[in-house]
């Protein structure tokens, strides 16, 4: 009897893993991609109109289409990403993500699609103070919290307070309320410098290079088809025409 029972539960396991929805039925069933994301010029910020646009946000929102659902773009807590993948609060992280181990570890992750690096942005006029690794060693930094900026950070041994998102950083060292901030480089060329919005910052350190891709719960089979969507859109030149749009197009990584 005991071994029938034993039998019958292995069966039952076998038969409910070969019905389970898949994670692409889940999103189709509900219609919409719920895409995580922070304010992150250029991947994923608002226009003039209140829309979410950005290099991130126009792909996300195509690759939505490609699947028969709306997008849905969700504000996140950066360092609580991964909560609210898994407790299905969002189906996917698409916010210029670094590819770091914990991600790699925590998520189903695509191809990379972007290279990027973690920079040191200070005031133009203390440019030529730090701009070496030794120079900037004793500065008092702003990072994002659980952001590959904060990760450098702390491998570096540097003095650091934490902000909920990298263009929080930015206001901090424009305000004079911190030496420096490390953020992405792709942000870094878009919101830095002559003709952005902080004339008055540039960078200087690079303290790495580094990946980004796009991180959905593990086992998901939307890796799969964000892979696929990715092949094609490098095939007919679509993504590289939204990454001129947005001016990136040197940091893609080619599938």
């Amino acid at each position: 009897m005991k071994k029938l029972l034993l039998i019958l539960a292995v069966i039952m396991a076998v038969c409910s893993c070969a019905f389970a929805e898949t994670d692409s039925e889940y999103v189709k069933a509900k219609g919409v991609l719920v895409v995580g994301i922070t304010d992150f010029k250029p991947m994923d910020y608002k226009n003039e109109k209140g829309e979410w646009i950005g290099f991130d946000a126009d792909l996300a929102r195509a690759f939505a289409e490609s699947l028969g659902v709306k997008v849905e773009f969700q504000e996140i807590e950066w360092n609580n990403k991964i909560l609210e993948l898994d407790g299905k609060n969002i189906d996917c992280v698409w916010n210029g993500m670094t590819l770091t181990p914990e991600v790699k570890s925590s998520m189903s992750c695509s191809n990379p699609y972007c290279n990027n690096a973690q920079i040191v942005v200070v005031p133009s006029a203390k440019a030529s103070q730090y701009d070496t690794a030794e120079k900037i060693k004793d500065l008092n930094f702003v990072v994002e919290h659980g952001s590959a900026g904060n990760e450098q950070a702390t491998a570096h041994g540097f003095k650091v307070t934490e902000v909920q998102d990298q263009a929080t950083a930015l206001m901090e060292v424009a305000s004079g309320t911190a030496d420096a901030a490390i953020i992405d480089s792709l942000m870094a060329a878009a919101m830095v410098g002559k003709g952005t919005g902080y004339e008055n910052l540039t960078y200087t350190v690079a303290l790495n290079s580094e990946e980004y891709g796009v991180g959905f719960r593990k086992g998901s089979d939307l890796t799969f088809l964000l892979n696929a969507f990715f092949e094609a859109g490098y095939a007919d030149g679509s993504i590289a025409k939204v990454a001129e749009t947005y001016r990136i197009q040197a940091a893609l990584i080619r599938q």
